[in-house]
């Protein structure tokens, strides 16, 4: 149980907000794709009941950490009797919008599935997921996909192009339960279809207001946007990472390693199939 796991990053190609429900959440529309950058974990196995991490983000404690919970979830719900110890080698930051929680309790679901034998299926698993978080889904269901309601209804969208990307982190937290609670928060953009978006409609409604709140994450966009070569640039997901499109390896790269300091950016190639991704596992 020594090998180490990846658990990658998401980019938010597009996302609308489109209204808000009774329960206080909000209906979405948005763009899943993974990046070639990830979070690594380690898994050792533990007598029954006994669950421990090392590593992992500083200041999270065990009660709260996405990927002991997602442990602990998987043994009630299968009977499992197994306890382990997780080691996370950390990349992805906090409050950046790419899904770091979200994927690392997601490989924790899909490699102690296999480890423990417990046999649930891949839809069994994303409804254990979606009790840690609304983005733990994608990450089980594996491929690049159009999301709607709260993100759990899935379309698999294959044919998006893998193109190379700049991620840049200003270095600011985001919190995405501030955002959407946010009274100038726009809650009913029009919805849109799936051809409006593989037509060119690719905007992030949440951006304006991440940009007015975080003067850093503003600062962020407008330098990639000035960098050249570059295509498109948008907030991911809530934030506080933002990305843009380039033509080749060589560009991102390029661009990546002149990101001003305290900042930290790197070179990514989009994915639309999760590494973990197996066909069998229905």
């Amino acid at each position: 149980m020594n090998e180490l796991y990846p658990a990658p990053a998401k980019l938010n190609l597009m996302l609308r907000v489109i209204g808000q429900r009774s329960d206080g959440y909000h209906d979405l529309q948005t763009v899943f794709q993974f990046v070639e950058l990830a979070d690594q974990i380690q898994f050792s196995s533990r007598p029954a009941g006994q669950f421990s991490r090392s590593g992992g983000p500083e200041g999270v404690t065990e009660a709260d950490d996405l990927s002991l919970r997602a442990a602990r979830y998987l043994a009630d719900v299968s009977g499992a009797r197994e306890g382990v110890h997780i080691h996370l080698d950390k990349i992805l930051p906090m409050g950046g919008g790419i899904g770091g929680g979200s994927s690392d309790a997601a490989t924790t679901l899909i490699i102690l599935n296999r480890l423990w034998r417990t046999g649930l299926r891949r839809a069994e698993l994303m409804q254990i997921g979606a009790r840690l978080g609304a983005d733990v889904p994608v990450f089980i269901f594996g491929h690049s996909a159009w999301a709607e309601g709260v993100g759990e209804r899935l379309q698999v969208l294959d044919g998006l192009p893998e193109s190379h990307y700049v991620l840049l982190h200003p270095q600011v937290s985001v919190s995405t339960r501030e955002i959407f609670t946010a009274p100038e928060l726009t809650r009913h953009h029009a919805p849109i279809t799936i051809g409006a978006f593989l037509g060119g409609t690719v905007e992030n409604t949440l951006e304006p207001m991440v940009r007015a709140r975080y003067p850093e994450v503003d600062r962020g966009i407008r330098w990639l946007m000035n960098q050249q070569g570059m295509g498109t640039v948008r907030l991911t997901g809530s934030g506080a990472c933002v990305f843009g499109v380039v033509a080749d390896a060589a560009s991102a790269r390029r661009i990546a390693a002149r990101a001003p300091a305290p900042w930290h950016a790197w070179p990514v190639r989009g994915r639309n199939v999760h590494p973990l991704y197996d066909p069998a596992e229905q």
